[in-house]
């Protein structure tokens, strides 16, 4: 692999231990995917945040970095963490559990991440961290991938949680898979022939398309979408985090919507070709069979003010007889908050926390078996990480399951 002199140097050494670790890092992982050189990054974005799933050895390395001097060169957001980092009391996490995550937090604050402020989140995107067209990042939650990939045109692979560290570190990667423009190209055309109305049912939609798509880069036609849709960001939100999730999509392109799409239509001449006629099974696949639900989770990836809106107006005026939890990024909450739409949720017996994901929480350990989301991600993450029933249904359907207790 061809080294500048800076970054030759920073192998050697001569930056220090942790700058030397990193590069070691960025220079294999360029070597493994056949990288001919380092490309600089704008931003990252890095995995391997809540504690649930690092545990003490996770803390130990994050440690080790931070002991070591180790500084971000790039602007750097952390995925989310397992609990509230204020109100995780409410949420019914232990002190010692509580201790933890504040350590791997501030393992990462020592190294700059955020400005030494992080705001764990899924979706940087919403608060400020948000990569022009074109631009190189390397970040690493699946969503969050799919987004910067597809709705904003930027170029990342889906790094490892210490490979968006070390890239975070030395502000580089390898000039490898999606970076290039000869991989961004579609290699499945999707012919989406079912109307998809709701944010939940480009989400179901998503979850089908991911399971056949593998690593396939889909190209969706027939989608009712349009620059003039108030919701279309959240819908493509939601489309993408689903593919991530149940596949492994780091890009997709929407005819005549996302930004490659609209300048060329991104169609590899060898090329698979799926229809989509029914959401019905995005839906039944992701939904356990259950009698009853005990938690109502929605912002899965992270919801934004407009989806926080929604919530408030499917709950105004009336009570909620099961925890219903809205989960989105900090700054996202403190906006809701000061126009009104928090309150009208607690109003109701709502929660609205931040900076966590119950898909990476101790959710069993909370008091929880059964959840109720309108996001086949988090549907899907409830039942392969956190091992608990899922019921994955549209948000009104969600919130009237909190209002009544039924399962829907």
């Amino acid at each position: 692999m061809e080294l500048t002199a800076e970054e030759r140097e920073w192998l050697d050494g001569g930056g220090g231990p942790a700058l030397k670790r990193a590069m070691e890092i960025v220079v294999a992982l360029g070597t493994i995917y056949g990288a001919p050189h380092m490309i600089p990054v704008e931003s990252v974005q890095i995995s391997g945040v809540s504690y649930r799933n690092i545990g003490d050895a996770g803390l130990r390395f994050l440690r080790q970095w931070a002991d070591e001097g180790a500084q971000v060169r790039v602007p750097t957001t952390l995925n989310p963490t397992a609990m509230d980092m204020v109100r995780w009391e409410a949420q019914g996490f232990s002190p010692d559990f509580a201790d933890k995550q504040r350590q791997v937090v501030d393992a990462f604050a020592r190294m700059g991440v955020g400005e030494g402020v992080p705001l764990p989140t899924c979706t940087p995107y919403l608060i400020g961290n948000r990569p022009s067209l074109g631009a190189h990042v390397a970040w690493a939650e699946s969503s969050a991938v799919a987004f910067a990939n597809s709705v904003l045109g930027a170029r990342t692979n889906r790094e490892g949680g210490p490979g968006a560290i070390a890239a975070a570190l030395t502000g580089r990667t390898g000039a490898y898979g999606l970076h290039l423009t000869e991989n961004r190209a579609a290699t499945l055309r999707v012919e989406v022939r079912a109307k998809p109305e709701a944010i939940s049912d480009y989400s179901a939609l998503g979850a089908i398309v991911g399971r056949q798509a593998g690593q396939a880069v889909p190209f969706l036609a027939g989608l009712p979408l349009d620059a003039r849709d108030p919701l279309g960001e959240e819908k493509l939100k939601a489309l993408g985090a689903a593919m991530a999730a149940t596949g492994a999509v780091g890009l997709f392109h929407v005819e005549g919507v996302t930004p490659e799409a609209r300048a060329t239509v991104m169609l590899a001449p060898e090329h698979d070709t799926i229809v989509i006629s029914d959401l019905a099974p995005g839906y039944a696949d992701l939904s356990d069979d259950i009698d009853a639900i005990d938690l109502v989770w929605i912002g899965c990836p992270h919801a934004s003010l407009r989806e926080v809106v929604l919530v408030a107006e499917a709950l105004r005026g009336r009570t909620v007889r099961v925890p219903l939890w809205v989960t989105c990024a900090r700054p996202v909450r403190a906006i809701a908050a000061e126009q009104g739409y928090v309150a009208v949720i607690e109003a109701a017996g709502g929660r609205v926390f931040v900076d966590a994901c119950m898909g990476i929480a101790p959710v069993r350990d909370l008091g929880f078996s059964a959840v109720a989301t309108p996001s086949a991600k988090g549907a899907y993450y409830l039942r392969n990480l956190a091992h608990v029933a899922a019921r994955f249904a549209t948000l009104h359907a969600c919130v009237d399951m909190a209002v009544t207790g039924d399962r829907g």
